[in-house]
């Protein structure tokens, strides 16, 4: 899987609903959405998002799932290519944050306003 292009949309980027996306774009938003299409891969996130101090020990993420720890981290790679979390290892354990700005991203994409 290639590196993961940022979305490039700046604040003044119109929302979905009022500008259609070229083809790149949309490709590299429904990389993001697909990410987080996986209920794991979500409950990693919204984890990973409440967690005070804004990180988390792999090894606190892994104890929360009743999968084995190559599916999670699988699943944190996945969420890492498409830019939603990062990480730095620290030892032995590798420590998770999320990438605010490919949230904020995603959130402008989607905000429409209530008299559409």
């Amino acid at each position: 899987m290639p590196p993961r292009q940022p979305l490039e949309l700046l604040d003044c980027s119109p929302p979905l609903m009022r500008e259609p996306l070229d083809t790149d774009r949309a490709a590299a938003v429904a990389r993001v959405f697909k990410a987080l299409g996986d209920p794991v891969r979500l409950r990693i996130l919204s984890i990973v998002a409440s967690h005070a101090g804004g990180e988390v020990c792999v090894c606190d993420i892994t104890s929360a799932f009743d999968v084995s720890q190559p599916t999670i981290s699988h699943h944190l790679k996945v969420l890492k290519e498409v830019g939603l979390l990062t990480s730095e290892r620290r030892a032995s354990w590798v420590y998770y944050r999320l990438v605010p700005e490919t949230l904020g991203e995603l959130s402008g994409l989607l905000n429409v306003p209530t008299t559409v």
